[in-house]
């Protein structure tokens, strides 16, 4: 088996930078207080400035609060951060938490 990176299909030089830990971004699960953010809303940093963009949100029932997924850039992905999402022209206080946001219940068999 050849190691990366491999050089013989497009992206491949990405590929090899990001497993190499060149990510330019990380994906994390927001919990948002407030009204829930939608696709495309900014993620600020405390400071107010933009570290990072929405992907998906809304509502989640099971939790009875309103949580996201976006892309963020590495140094503000660590699980309790604390961010701001705008949400129609508000900032919106929210956190970073792990995923999944509701842990499974299924049990596998040995």
């Amino acid at each position: 088996m050849r190691s990366w990176p491999r050089t013989t299909h497009p992206g491949a030089a990405r590929i090899g930078r990001e497993l190499a830990g060149g990510l330019a971004r990380v994906r994390v699960g927001l919990r948002v207080q407030g009204a829930p953010a939608r696709e495309g809303a900014e993620i600020a940093g405390a400071a107010g400035q933009v570290v990072g963009r929405v992907t998906s949100g809304g509502f989640s029932p099971s939790l009875s609060a309103p949580i996201a997924l976006g892309f963020v850039s590495p140094a503000h992905a660590a699980v309790g951060a604390a961010l701001q999402v705008i949400v129609r022209g508000k900032a919106q206080p929210a956190e970073v938490v792990a995923l999944p946001f509701v842990p499974h219940r299924y049990v596998r068999k040995p």
